[in-house]
């Protein structure tokens, strides 16, 4: 019987892993963070009184919730002295595999390296609701029970949150196969040297932002201008050493390409588009970032 009890929990956690992972990783914008918490909150639920527990997924993810805050309250101050720009670990997604309790579109948006770069700018607090309530439609009711305040308090928390976003997260276009197409003329235009065609896929306040952690090559400043930031890559691209490979994926719910040097993941490269432009590029060459996309 005990056997059998265990299977169960087990069984209802598995059920639920991928949520619980998806809102951990919009709490704290890292692969290995996010799956930390999940495991702490898997011992939570292993040691909890199953009977007691009339909803599984509201439980598990109110248990997640409340480690992830803990957790980003720790990591925000080592992010504080951060070697260069901060961007998210980059993440595999799969738009299709969206839940039913949020708009697919708003459940991508959310996941955006643009849109994670500004979550980092709010309080651990108005973090968890934006992220419950935006990208996964809980109620307030249910997320005032999850932050254990008064449903009041939470709307207030709302609010500011969703202003704060709006006010700065960049107009991007999501549409894939615009973003597909600009990619892979990007790479074609730095793969073959054509200085003229790469400046004129970037929008005239182009900006490039480089996240190494001082543990590669990459820019410690953020780049502004189609000017520099088209110099700057076609600078790059004839330093490539031989044997560089690319593949287009999908990650953080667009279209991205992962450079890779005998197998090992070197570094990630987005673009963001506006009207047809390039807006901004992101390219992520901290080694401890690229890990996960080492297998597949």
């Amino acid at each position: 019987m005990l056997n059998e009890s265990a299977t169960a929990a087990t069984d209802v956690f598995e059920e639920h892993r991928s949520v619980l992972f998806a809102v951990a990783y919009r709490m704290l914008g890292r692969v290995a963070d996010a799956e930390d918490v999940v495991q702490d909150a898997w011992l939570r639920w292993s040691g909890a009184d199953h009977a007691a527990v009339r909803e599984p997924r509201a439980f598990l993810v109110r248990i997640t919730t409340r480690l992830a805050i803990d957790r980003l309250r720790q990591v925000q101050s080592r992010r504080e002295s951060y070697v260069g720009p901060w961007l998210p670990e980059p993440l595999r997604t799969d738009v299709a595999a969206a839940p039913d309790t949020a708009e697919r579109a708003v459940f991508t948006e959310t996941v955006t390296l643009a849109v994670l770069v500004v979550l980092e700018s709010l309080s651990p607090l108005e973090r968890a609701v934006f992220v419950l309530r935006e990208a996964f439609g809980y109620p307030y009711a249910e997320i005032a029970t999850t932050l254990d305040r008064g449903e009041a308090a939470v709307r207030q928390l709302a609010g500011r949150a969703r202003r704060h976003v709006e006010e700065r997260k960049p107009r991007y276009e999501v549409d894939p196969d615009r973003q597909r197409d600009l990619t892979e003329r990007f790479l074609a235009a730095a793969a073959g040297d054509d200085l003229d065609g790469l400046l004129r896929l970037l929008a005239a306040d182009a900006r490039l932002v480089g996240d190494s952690g001082g543990k590669a090559k990459a820019p410690l400043r953020v780049i502004e201008s189609a000017d520099k930031v088209g110099r700057f890559l076609f600078g790059i691209t004839r330093t490539v050493p031989p044997g560089l490979e690319f593949t287009v994926l999908e990650l953080n719910g667009g279209i991205a390409l992962l450079a890779h040097q005998d197998g090992v993941p070197d570094s990630v490269l987005q673009l963001a588009v506006v009207d047809g432009k390039i807006q901004t590029v992101y390219i992520v060459r901290n080694p401890e970032k690229l890990g996960s996309l080492a297998a597949g």
